[in-house]
């Protein structure tokens, strides 16, 4: 029994604080969200871009018809499509139409990868077609027997009652995400519809989006926080604010906001006058400062959001009170969980510090190497969840934490590095994975 070594006490609230609400998703496929907004409400406004719009009714359209070139491609449920573009309403076309195809998108900033990531990333996924536009068509390296399909060029007429849903279930991928590679070859994660659409159809991680509001679209395509900004407007018919050279003016028409700390601590609050809803997502490696939550949760809600690497977006949206003692990742978002481990991954009584882990929904299916984008997941950071059963697996996220008496999860920094909280003079374990 894995629980076995806690008290009783210790075991139910084990349970109580480290598993998320059990929420069914009637349809967990978000691309499906964003064709029913285009159904109901094809005038609004989906997206602008640089004084350019287009409406849910137009992206659909379009979608479906690149939808219908990527079929006579060759594109099948299960694979996997290119999207190397910058930030752009055809960026926007071509995620849709990758959806609407039963592939995963592949996306990569064709502005600032440079060329031998962007040769990396299409062996790793292997793709057969890349996506992106006529403007940097010529800097995408393309193997022999690959095809290349510019967003703004021509495309087949849509069939007049859409595309044919091809057959893609929860637990296709829906994205691949490319690391940073800072040691070694950068290693692709693939993100699930389940995955996503496990935080963008729940609250809080739909962010309270409706019909009319504006949600800025601030960063890169290739950042796990993009799908976030970018699928989490458009599936709650918001309108995605695509930002130009200047960020703060796109955040200063904003009703919701999702960013890094380091992009939202570039912005000003009290320049933001409609901005109802933040989320920060920090991750293990860059935590959101204490005064930096606090200035934006006195002008706005902010959820103050843990997004581990392998996790996808974030594991545990909290508000943010000024007021409060400590600032906390709260409770894990519904269909996840969060564990808090000792060596050898025994579960600790509340309140110990220890390392965390995160199972449920929000582990992602795989990981990807350019050797073998089929392996089921590196050891070291996945590992069959004992707390689930059933087969699940559970993420290491390589961070401390401990549970508060009230239950809040406290993030008190990296493994072997000085924990980041006003309980530093702890003695944190130096946990391994074994």
């Amino acid at each position: 029994m894995p629980l076995r070594d806690l008290s009783p006490n210790d075991q139910r609230l084990f349970r109580q604080y480290g598993h998320g609400p059990a929420v069914r998703l009637p349809d967990p496929l978000v691309h499906h969200a964003v064709e029913r907004h285009a159904i109901e409400a094809p005038y609004t406004v989906a997206a602008e871009h640089l004084g350019a719009t287009i409406t849910y009714g137009e992206l659909n359209r379009y979608a479906d018809a690149l939808a219908v070139r990527l079929a006579r491609e060759g594109v099948r449920p299960g694979d996997h499509v290119g999207l190397f573009v910058h930030r752009s309403i055809p960026m926007l076309v071509g995620l849709l139409g990758i959806l609407k195809s039963g592939a995963a998108y592949v996306p990569q900033d064709i502005g600032l990868a440079p060329r031998a990531r962007l040769a990396h990333v299409v062996r790793a996924a292997g793709t057969r077609v890349v996506l992106t536009v006529e403007q940097h068509a010529h800097r995408v390296p393309l193997p022999a027997g690959h095809r290349l399909i510019a967003l703004d060029g021509p495309l087949p007429p849509a069939p007049r009652r859409g595309t044919p849903r091809p057959g893609v279930s929860p637990d296709d991928g829906c994205h691949i995400l490319f690391g940073s590679g800072t040691a070694g070859r950068p290693h692709g994660t693939k993100v699930t519809h389940r995955n996503i659409a496990g935080l963008l159809l729940t609250g809080p991680g739909g962010l309270g989006v409706r019909t009319g509001d504006r949600v800025a679209q601030l960063l890169g395509l290739a950042s796990a926080t993009a799908a976030w900004e970018i699928l989490g407007c458009l599936a709650h018919g918001g309108t995605l604010v695509i930002r130009g050279e200047d960020t703060a003016a796109t955040a200063r028409t904003a009703d919701v906001i999702v960013a890094t700390p380091a992009v939202l601590s570039g912005l000003d609050p009290a320049a933001c006058p409609r901005l109802r809803k933040v989320a920060v997502v920090a991750d293990t490696g860059e935590p959101c400062p204490r005064p930096l939550a606090d200035r934006w949760a006195r002008r706005a809600d902010l959820l103050h959001c843990w997004g581990p690497a392998g996790t996808p977006v974030a594991a545990t949206p909290y508000r943010h009170d000024p007021a409060a003692p400590l600032l906390t990742l709260g409770r894990p978002t519904p269909n996840n969980t969060v564990y808090v481990l000792g060596p050898g991954r025994r579960p600790l009584p509340i309140g110990e510090t220890g390392e965390l882990w995160t199972g449920g929904d929000c582990v992602p299916a795989d990981h990807l190497t350019h050797d073998d984008f089929g392996h089921p997941g590196d050891p070291e950071r996945c590992a069959p969840d004992p707390f689930l059963g059933g087969g699940r697996r559970m993420a290491r996220t390589r961070a401390l934490g401990r549970w508060t008496p009230d239950g809040e999860l406290e993030h008190l920094g990296r493994i072997g590095t000085p924990a980041l909280s006003a309980h530093a003079g702890r003695r944190a374990l130096h946990l391994t994975g074994s």
